[in-house]
């Protein structure tokens, strides 16, 4: 089977091998015609160019015979004229047959023209009849593929109109499948369209409400808003979880600073489990300058230290967006002791891990408790002695400042009279410098390259030769 595309309508149809074997076959005769026709024309052109090359060549022996006959007229005629009438009459019978074989020339060369037109009529009579015999032969051909493809054709177009009505039947029933599943998705669309647009609705209006909250709490709010927080959270397990701590905020200014809360523990003898000063931290979405939590890990550390707590935790919601501190517990015991940085979701589980590793070493500072009882007196004495040390290095170093202030005050002292000592002497020198100079002026030096004065001055009678000079 063979697949062909029509060139006008672009259909594609198969035929067997004889239709296509009887195609191919029209094809080749009319391409054999196309050169037939095609040599026929040269064979035309070849020949008529044959009978003007013969024209042309007889045309010149008669023009070549003609000349001649002229130019012997013209000479009898002389000789008619110069002579004899004898003559006359000779050249006129020289020039009735020099006329006559010209008339028999003419003739012969229309007969001949009349013979070569006839053969050649001949010619393309037969060359015709041929031609048309094979035209009829090759029309007869062309007829019977002609019925051949029209009757293949009719079963071709038979099989595609019951194979199109059979597509679509079922184009029908899957656009009528396809409809209902648009249907379908439609109104599923819709209802989750309508569910998620309450949804953001709603998440709209709640967000609404925390900006119109946060644009309401001042700085000092929003820090005291998560203070709130923890403290509640806090106070929400301490009678189950934590009975005997204490968790209250650190009002304690006098060293200069606080922290926001302080934790302790102690268990039933009074001995501390562990202890941990806290610091909240948090800011608005709005606020221009933004903190970092390494901002604030000195001063915690500071306030650790002076109150006696064994942790520091800051409690801090800024750098919202750093990963490092939202993954959970973040130590920061490589910048400061004991410091820790969370979120508020991880305050209460911070407490407890701190709490639990305590537990751990509670007996060894009982035990350390017991010891200090023991030697109470030598703690004591060891403790005052510390805190003699301690004031003492205090006053030592205020009494270095303050002396070294006054050393400092004095040198500058120094340097200012100094200063004022070289101005006097260069204001001296300065005078000293000035009277020189008046002391060396003189009228000659004054006069000096100026006639106008020096005359003025030899003018007055009163002034002497020494003056002069």
């Amino acid at each position: 089977m063979h697949e062909i595309t029509c060139p006008h309508c672009h259909k594609a149809f198969t035929i067997d091998e004889a239709g296509y074997a009887d195609i191919v076959k029209q094809v080749r005769d009319s391409e054999f015609e196309g050169a037939l026709h095609e040599r026929l024309e040269l064979a035309e052109s070849a020949k008529k160019a044959e009978i003007e090359l013969a024209e042309a060549r007889v045309a010149t022996a008669l023009q070549a015979e003609a000349a001649k006959k002229d130019a012997a007229i013209q000479e009898l005629t002389a000789k008619l004229n110069s002579g004899a009438v004898a003559q006359k009459l000779a050249v006129s019978e020289a020039l009735s047959t020099v006329q006559g074989e010209r008339d028999a020339l003419s003739n012969e060369l229309e007969k001949a023209k009349r013979e070569r037109e006839t053969a050649a009529e001949l010619s393309e009579a037969k060359r015709l009849s041929e031609l048309h015999q094979a035209t009829a032969a090759k029309e007869l051909e062309i007829h019977e593929l002609k019925s051949k493809l029209q009757a293949s054709d009719s079963e071709q177009k038979l099989a595609l109109s019951a194979a199109v009505g059979a597509v679509e039947k079922e184009r029908d029933g899957l656009k009528g499948s396809l409809e209902r599943v648009e249907l379908e998705m439609k109104l599923v669309e819709t209802s989750m369209k309508d569910k998620y647009e309450t949804q953001i609705k709603d998440r709209d209006d709640a967000i609404e409400r925390l900006r119109d909250m946060k644009a309401r709490l001042s700085t000092k709010m929003v820090g005291e808003t998560l203070e709130q927080h923890c403290e509640t959270t806090f106070n929400q397990i301490r009678a189950t979880a934590f009975p005997r701590a204490y968790f209250e905020k650190d009002n304690d200014a006098r060293s200069g600073s606080k922290g926001d809360y302080i934790f302790k523990e102690a268990d039933e003898s009074g001995t501390e489990i562990v202890s941990i000063m806290f610091e909240m931290k948090n800011e608005s979405d709005t606020t221009a300058s933004k903190h970092k939590n390494e901002d604030f890990l000195k001063e915690l550390d500071k306030d650790r230290t002076e109150k006696g707590c064994e942790y520091a935790v800051l409690v801090s919601l800024l750098e919202a967006d750093n990963e490092l501190f939202n993954s959970g517990i973040v130590d920061m015991s490589h910048r400061f002791p004991k410091m820790y940085v969370v979120r508020p979701q991880f305050f209460l589980p911070m407490i407890t891990v701190l709490r639990n590793a305590a537990l751990n070493s509670l007996k060894y500072k009982s035990e350390l408790a017991l010891v200090k009882a023991q030697s109470i007196d030598v703690t004591n004495f060891e403790e005052e002695l510390d805190s003699f040390k301690t004031g003492f290095a205090r006053n030592f170093d205020l009494a270095s400042r303050k002396f070294q202030t006054a050393i400092d005050e004095i040198d500058k002292s120094i340097d200012h009279l100094q200063k004022t000592r070289e101005a006097l002497l260069g204001t001296n020198r300065n005078l000293r410098l000035a009277n020189d100079k008046a002391q060396d002026v003189t009228i000659k030096k004054l006069t000096r390259g100026n006639p106008t004065m020096t005359k003025k001055f030899s003018d007055l009678p009163s002034l002497d030769s020494g003056s002069a000079e």
